[in-house]
């Protein structure tokens, strides 16, 4: 019997990507193991979404100073800041690094960037195999880190919407055409330079996530400088009805984040066909290609000029087939097939 542990303890933390993820992988392994392999899923007790054959490590909250971990084939810990770290139980690990994120957010001083580096680097010195979720996010490992190309390899994200087609009480709707955006409100996410694409038109902007610190000032701030405080929506926390009423809905997607190891969002937007507009960094151009608009500075008039040739773009070109082609190469199905040739190749 191999025994495979699932390094999960991050969904007790819900409403962002890293959840998205865990959730994903550990009910899709569950299709793909065969009956001489047992996957050990560490993971609180409050999480009861699962269904099928695998045994659970209860999350303790003294786990990271005494983890009792089974023996095991294979540890995979999904993020490079897990709570444990059980390398004398496992004979093969895995680390899954989604992104060096840090190294781009200006708060973030040298110090502190060298301090989170170095314990990178310890853990993956210690690992048998590293994972990336792009290929921007292994170059970035390469410049930063010292690990051996055969070392390594890329796994993508998946992405998937959940649908609701009979859905139409959003808690705001909007009463205009709609620009749509979504992720934690943290600085990196740069979303204080969308308020200034409201000039000039009757869109209202609608930002959905859970926010962090002060930053939503920054966002308010921009609305009022442009007068369109009254157009600029922040949503908190929604619901997946929600997520997918607004995706279906918006006249457009907006994403100009600097600093994405994947950027899901973009995905689950290009599954309904619609124009995404992007920042130029990161991991972005990868994962929209050719089918998504690109922002390459915050200039306002370039970012206006770039709005309103994209959407004239899309209405006289009508992409949306080619942009839904774009998204189905990310699928949560495929990222955990290739997780499960990845244990069984360590075997």
């Amino acid at each position: 019997m191999h025994r495979i542990g699932i390094d999960l303890e991050k969904l007790k933390y819900p409403h962002n990507g890293l959840y998205t993820f865990c959730v994903q992988l550990g009910q899709r392994l569950l299709q793909f193991k065969t009956a001489d392999e047992q996957l050990l899923y560490y993971l609180p007790d409050t999480f009861d979404h699962y269904k099928g054959d695998f045994k659970k490590i209860p999350y303790k909250w003294y786990d990271r100073y005494m983890f009792n971990a089974p023996e095991m084939d294979i540890w995979h810990a999904v993020h490079q800041n897990g709570n444990v770290w059980p390398r004398k139980k496992a004979k093969k690990t895995i680390v899954t690094i989604h992104d060096l994120n840090f190294l781009f957010e200006p708060n973030k001083s040298d110090r502190e960037k060298k301090n989170a580096l170095d314990a990178i680097q310890k853990q993956v010195d210690e690992t048998d195999h590293i994972v990336a979720i792009s290929e921007f996010t292994l170059k970035t490992i390469h410049e930063h880190l010292q690990i051996p190309d055969n070392k390594c390899s890329i796994i993508y994200q998946g992405s998937e919407i959940k649908e609701f087609p009979g859905f139409d009480a959003p808690t705001y709707r909007p009463s205009a055409p709609f620009l749509f955006s979504i992720g934690m409100i943290l600085p990196k996410k740069n979303f204080h330079v969308l308020p200034r694409l409201l000039e000039h038109n009757d869109y209202e902007l609608l930002i959905a996530g859970k926010t962090q610190g002060d930053y939503v000032k920054r966002i308010e701030e921009e609305a009022a400088k442009f007068g369109v405080s009254d157009r600029v929506k922040m949503l908190g926390s929604i619901t997946d009805e929600e997520k997918y009423w607004y995706y279906k809905n918006c006249a457009a997607f907006m994403f100009p984040s600097v600093a994405e190891g994947f950027g899901a969002p973009v995905v689950e937007a290009m599954h309904f066909g619609k124009p995404v507009f992007l920042s130029d960094r990161t991991s972005l151009p990868e994962i929209g290609g050719d089918a998504a608009y690109y922002f390459k500075d915050f200039d306002n008039e370039y970012m206006r000029g770039v709005f309103e040739a994209g959407m004239q773009h899309y209405a006289t070109n009508q992409p949306v087939e080619k942009i839904k082609q774009h998204a189905v190469k990310f699928s949560w199905d495929t990222n955990a097939r290739k997780y499960m040739e990845l244990y069984r190749s360590l075997y």
